[in-house]
């Protein structure tokens, strides 16, 4: 089902766990090792998700894998909106408009997959 076709949450979702990468880093280097840990995680899951979603064996297995990754991402959302709003973190402004439109990509994707 993987074609050279421009996909534009493929494209996101890549974009955004390369930025995910960068912020966690910048969190290990103030040791702020668990939550790197957590955002890694999910940040970069969302992608995986979708990812492996181009290659479902049925619609019905891409409406899962699309799902999973709307649920790594809400889950990225809960993380950074935590990061943004703690004191001695680097905040996050840049990424939460990213996966809020990531969320609402997916979620548009899911609802029409499901017609």
């Amino acid at each position: 089902m993987q074609t050279n076709k421009e996909n534009k949450i493929v494209d996101m979702s890549r974009t955004f766990a390369l930025e995910i990468i960068e912020y966690t880093e910048l969190l290990e280097s103030k040791k702020k090792f668990v939550m790197a840990n957590q955002l890694f995680k999910s940040g970069t899951s969302i992608g995986a998700n979708v990812r492996e979603a181009q290659n479902a064996e049925s619609k019905a297995d891409f409406i899962h894998k699309m799902k999973i990754a709307a649920k790594e991402a809400d889950e990225t959302e809960y993380w950074l909106g935590l990061c943004n709003e703690s004191k001695n973190y680097p905040k996050t402004e840049e990424l939460l408009p990213k996966i809020e439109s990531i969320n609402k990509v997916l979620s548009k994707i899911i609802s029409t997959s499901k017609k």
